[in-house]
């Protein structure tokens, strides 16, 4: 490796990291935000929630490398060409193409890490993040008796306080205890002046030690019903014990988890798209078949056998037929109507299947799609940073952000319209690098030709080379007294 290479990755390798990182950061931030309102308030514990943030971060790489590698190749030929370092190499008889070798190797070092990345490691990551998210979701939100409030968290109890006191909010007034277990509603009630609350086991159990208080019973009598009898039953001290284990963080077989699209790689992608598509083909083949019995019912038997036999050797006009009757026509939109709904839901069905044959291929693409991306990014952001000749992170990271969008409204955009069949999915899905790398080799030809890109006079010489506009020209001319 010569010493030219070693500076320039030197000079990569900094804002790569620091890129990578921060946009790693926004990323996440991003994702979490989304699943916030399943994750507050239920006591997950340190452990759910590193899991979270591990396998959220595996899930981004490939989305971040693209960003990553923009800016951080706009941050570093910005810089060369700031302090001069780019025209004295070009001063010396290198071509552009050699200097921007060194990192263009590196990035299609990363794009082939972000493809084997995506095929290998995120399916098990997406397996194990949303299986976890999944059991998250269905955890009950934390203990959280508050004063004044019915509190119906625990399985076959209504508990309400007035006041929590103390120190740690455990010394309870003025409590009082439904009990629903027995399924009768509110037969049994259990109050008492004050109390404490406490957990037991592990925190596996709650415990309520209640003073002074009264348990009332109701007992409805079995030979008439609207009668009743009431037990009282006082008490100086009672502990009670509730089971907390509704509150656990359950977790699910990922087995159940394992054939969605997130999880599979690009040869069980493509299995499943055939099998999706063998039930498509089988589907459209039966259904004439099916629709033939509400076909039957489209002929002329209605309108008797006589009146038929005489439409069929044309003996009569049909002016001089006599009148459907009111069931017969009544008869006849019904089967129409049948018809219909069952053609309607026929075309439903099949949008359906082929639907999800379209979001299958979608991943397929996505894995090559966002690997190209990687280099894309560089054939932008290289070019750029030599024209620019500017480093730090501020136009750096305007451009960035300006072509990201660009990349990332195009993207979402060919996967609706594949998803949606406006577009083949192939056609949707490469939507969006195709749209951008005109201007890759756009930068490139002019970096490589140092052309003032940003310069008024490279306007002004191009609005020149345009005859068929010469208002255009005109303008574009300067002018002189």
């Amino acid at each position: 490796m010569k010493k030219l290479d070693k500076l320039i990755l030197k000079a990569f390798a900094g804002p790569f990291l620091l890129t990578f990182a921060v946009v790693e950061f926004i990323l996440l931030t991003h994702t979490l935000l989304k699943y916030l309102d399943d994750i507050v308030g239920k006591d997950l514990g340190t452990g759910v929630l590193l899991q979270l943030l591990f396998f959220f971060s595996i899930l981004i790489v490939p989305i971040s490398l693209p960003l990553a590698v923009l800016l951080s190749s706009l941050m570093t030929y910005g810089n060369l060409g700031e302090h001069h370092e780019l025209t004295a190499i070009k001063a010396s008889g290198i071509a552009l193409t050699r200097i921007l070798r060194p990192v263009w190797l590196v990035s299609m070092g990363l794009a082939i890490t972000a493809f084997w990345f995506n095929e290998r490691i995120v399916p098990k990551a997406n397996l194990k993040a949303y299986s976890l998210l999944w059991d998250v979701r269905q955890k009950k939100l934390a203990l959280d008796i508050r004063p004044g409030v019915f509190y119906n968290g625990i399985p076959g109890y209504t508990i309400k306080v007035d006041k929590k006191v103390g120190p740690e909010k455990d010394i309870l007034m003025g409590v009082m205890i439904y009990d629903h277990t027995q399924k009768s509603g509110n037969a049994t009630v259990m109050l008492a002046d004050s109390g404490r609350m406490f957990t037991r086991f592990g925190g596996q159990y709650l415990g309520f030690e209640l003073f002074r208080g009264h348990t009332y019973v109701e007992q409805p009598d079995a030979q008439n019903r609207s009668a009743a009898s009431f037990i009282r039953e006082g008490f100086k001290r009672n502990v009670i014990t509730f089971s907390l284990a509704s509150f656990n963080l359950d977790r699910t077989k990922q087995e159940l988890f394992q054939q969605n699209r997130m999880m599979l790689n690009i040869p069980q992608l493509h299995h499943s798209v055939d099998s999706i598509q063998r039930i498509l083909a089988r589907e459209r083949k039966l259904l004439p078949a099916r629709l033939g019995g509400y076909y039957t019912y489209l002929r002329l038997d209605t309108m008797g056998r006589a009146q038929n036999r005489k439409l069929a050797h044309l003996q009569v006009s049909p002016a001089r037929l006599t009148p459907l009757s009111a069931s017969q026509v009544e008869q006849a939109l019904s089967r129409a109507h049948n018809v219909q709904s069952f053609v309607t839901s026929s075309s439903q069905h099949l949008y359906e299947v082929a639907r999800d044959s379209a979001e299958f291929r979608i991943e397929v693409y996505r894995k090559y799609t966002q690997s190209v991306a990687v280099l894309l990014m560089f054939l932008i952001g290289a070019p750029l940073g030599a024209i620019i000749k500017k480093g730090g992170l501020g136009v750096p990271i305007l451009v960035s952000i300006l072509f990201f969008i660009i990349f990332y409204v195009f993207d979402t955009m060919g996967s609706k319209y594949g998803r949606d069949f406006v577009l083949p999915v192939g056609v949707g899905m490469w939507l969006s690098n195709s749209i951008l790398f005109p201007f890759g080799i756009f930068f490139l030809y002019q970096a490589y030709n140092d052309s003032g890109l940003l310069e008024m006079d490279f306007w002004r010489r191009l609005a020149q080379r345009l005859p068929r506009f010469p208002r255009l020209r005109q303008l574009a001319t300067p002018i002189t007294e």
